[in-house]
């Protein structure tokens, strides 16, 4: 274990050294003040030890520009409600009062050591379960390899495929197969965020910023300091703010909105979507020059239909979760059930696979699913003709019935504005 202590008092830093020198499993590496701590920590330390009150900058700041990056343990002489709240804020597990025992600081570096423990066997035990959802098939095997490759760079990834390939999967895998395991994985899918809280979510915001500003909060950007982040459904994210994305992924830094500076960041980043990029350039929906910052290494999955050889294996993997998930015996397919699984094509991918088996493993009388529990052909029968149809006519009738009002009528229908406005121009309505 990699630990940095940061104590402007030399006799205090000294004692640690020699105290801590006896403990063979610990590599020390000591500073006197937090600037020179910050030039040197990287990705080896495990972590960091400080003092509060130093000159230059204190322990909290020094905590803050940490941004996460690393557990950390404070001490300090001169300790006050206030200071203890905040490193409670800043996520400090441990907070000792000098003077201590030495014993006292081990059981301190122990408790940490164990809980980054489980933490790295939870990621991968997660990393793992989830990569089964991938599946064998050569051409998943090679794009895999590809991935693994990958995660060992800090080169920005583009993943493309339809909807439910397993995009987030992937980006995932990368991650815990990078030097970044231990660090966050924060996931934003930008279709989901209204265009008017995008900048906000992304780069955070200083007090005072805009009216309901009432406190400073982090942006996902900061969130995923030292680790990955994920911009799932990239294409939709606004022409006006792309410019900015650009300049965080080219300067590393981001600004707060309101903040009259910015801060750096260490952040890999891993985009995707199941839009046409290069058509949205052509159109002026997209930057090109985002896109070739983004575009570093491209993986496109195929869709399930095209890996037929994985349905069943990624279903029974599934099966076996969910018998486990609601307590049931071990189930199974008959042959009918895993001829129909075969070959359906699978519009929705593998999202649509597991709620298909899963409802399946739900509604199934005994301990075979037959045909029957898939509820198949009546998906089959649902053409996406008749879907689309559908979706028009109920927009149509939440419109009238709201009199033309757009934002009420997204409201109704769940939908945020960015992808109201595009079903809109999809169907050719209006709020008239």
């Amino acid at each position: 274990m990699k630990i940095a202590i940061v104590e402007d008092d030399i006799n205090m830093r000294k004692s640690l050294e020699i105290a801590m020198s006896a403990f063979k499993e610990y590599e020390i590496k000591s500073f006197k003040n937090a600037k020179d701590a910050l030039k040197a920590l990287d990705d080896t330390y495990d972590l960091v030890i400080t003092d509060i009150n130093m000159p230059g900058m204190d322990g909290i700041e020094f905590v803050k520009e940490l941004g996460g990056k690393y557990e950390v343990i404070i001490m300090t002489g001169n300790a006050t409600l206030q200071r203890a709240i905040e490193s409670i804020h800043l996520g400090v597990k441990d907070f000792l009062l000098k003077p201590f025992e030495i014993e006292t600081l081990i059981k301190a570096i122990e408790r940490e050591n164990k809980i980054q423990r489980i933490k790295k066997q939870k990621s991968v035990l997660h990393a793992k379960q989830e990569s089964d959802f991938l599946g064998t098939s050569p051409v998943l095997e090679g794009l895999l390899h590809v991935a693994k490759k990958a995660a060992k760079t800090d080169a920005s990834v583009l993943l493309l495929g339809e909807s439910g390939v397993g995009k987030e999967v992937f980006a995932r895998y990368i991650h815990q197969n990078s030097l970044r395991n231990k660090k966050p994985f924060v996931a934003i899918n930008m279709a989901a965020i209204p265009e008017n809280l995008i900048e906000s979510e992304l780069f955070g915001f200083v007090k005072g910023a805009f009216t309901d500003a009432h406190a400073d909060k982090p942006g996902q950007f900061e969130l995923a300091n030292g680790g990955t982040i994920f911009l799932d459904e990239i294409g939709e994210m606004p022409y006006h703010l792309q410019a900015k994305l650009l300049r965080v992924l080219q300067e590393k830094e981001v600004r707060r909105l309101g903040a009259d500076k910015s801060m750096k960041i260490d952040v890999r980043v891993i985009s995707a979507t199941n839009a046409n990029l290069q058509e949205k350039i052509r159109k002026g929906e997209f930057r090109e020059d985002l896109y070739y910052r983004l575009n570093t290494i491209p993986l496109k999955i195929p869709p399930l239909r095209e890996r037929r050889e994985e349905i069943l294996q990624i279903a029974g993997k599934i099966l076996e979760e969910n018998c486990q998930k609601y307590g049931f015996a071990k189930k199974h397919f008959s042959k009918e059930a895993e001829e129909a699984l075969l070959q359906y094509d699978w519009p929705g991918n593998i999202r649509e696979l597991i709620s298909v088996v899963e409802r399946a493993v739900i509604l199934s009388e005994s301990d075979e699913i037959t045909q029957e529990d898939l509820f198949l052909d009546s998906r089959v029968s649902l053409e996406k003709n008749s879907i689309e149809e559908m979706e028009r006519n109920l927009i149509t009738e939440v419109l009238q019935s709201c009199n033309g009002d757009m934002e009420k009528s997204a409201k109704i229908l769940g939908m945020n504005k960015n992808i109201f406005n595009k079903k809109l121009k999809q169907y050719n309505l209006s709020g008239e």
